[in-house]
């Protein structure tokens, strides 16, 4: 039976107004559940040299990390263009697309989750979302236990 994400998905919509996505206009937001309840959420924040940018899926495990979290057991990502976005005035009630987290923000999941147990949730809505194990959007994953053998 699938879990339901729809809190943890209406905090991720609720942070997407504070994407900072002049250059894409491509806004992101994720929230970030701790296998203890506790949910920290990230935007995407990007610069004009382009590297500096930062992911929101990246920005909320950044946050967590700092807080002193290291046990997660799902993130919900939303995403729209900012032509969308300001139309509904940042509180859509179905986002036109599901998004996904880019390869380098799957690697920062890998190092703190278990991929066979870390639910990946891409969210249109509270009510409209699909659910991957991690493991299923990263396979055959590079993680820390094999470094620390």
């Amino acid at each position: 039976m699938m879990k339901d994400y729809s809190d943890l998905i209406r905090m991720a919509i609720d942070q997407l107004h504070n994407s900072y996505a002049p250059y894409s206009r491509y806004h992101v937001a994720a929230a970030l559940l701790t296998k203890d309840g506790r949910v920290y959420c990230g935007v995407n924040i990007e610069n004009a040299a382009y590297t500096p940018t930062i992911c929101a899926e990246r920005t909320a495990v950044f946050k967590a990390v700092s807080e002193g979290e290291r046990e997660f057991s799902a993130i919900a990502v939303v995403a729209g263009d900012g032509d969308f976005l300001e139309s509904c005035d940042f509180h859509p009630e179905a986002l036109p697309t599901y998004a996904t987290p880019c390869g380098t923000c799957r690697q920062v999941l890998r190092e703190f989750c278990d991929p066979k147990e870390f639910d990946v949730v891409l969210a249109r809505s509270p009510e409209d979302y699909k659910v991957y194990k991690l493991e299923k959007l990263l396979p055959v994953s590079f993680g820390p236990e094999f470094l620390f053998k």
